[in-house]
């Protein structure tokens, strides 16, 4: 009898110890995702202002400026703009 209590001493034993260290491994795991999670928004706010911002340095406008100020380009007057039907054939209904 004291055999047998010996070995499911030891068995429970291990069963606490299994669950402690499953336990911290999961709290780890949680932490690991809140912070992953956190990163991911932060990216995700940064990715916003990156797109913001190259909306703002791609208005018409801001290149219209940059082409005749720079390299001397202007808007062609309305007699010298030729439409080029597409490639595939023809007009379009």
């Amino acid at each position: 009898m004291v055999r047998l209590n010996l070995i499911l001493l030891a068995i429970l034993i291990a069963c606490a110890l299994a669950l402690v260290t499953s336990q911290h491994q999961a709290r780890r795991l949680y932490v690991e995702l809140q912070r992953s999670q956190e990163a991911a928004k932060q990216l995700e706010v940064e990715w916003g202002q990156l797109q913001l911002e190259q909306g703002t340095w791609a208005t018409h406008a801001r290149i219209e400026r940059i082409a005749a100020r720079s390299l001397g380009m202007r808007v062609p007057p309305p007699s010298r703009i030729q439409v080029v039907p597409p490639a595939g054939g023809g007009a379009t209904p």
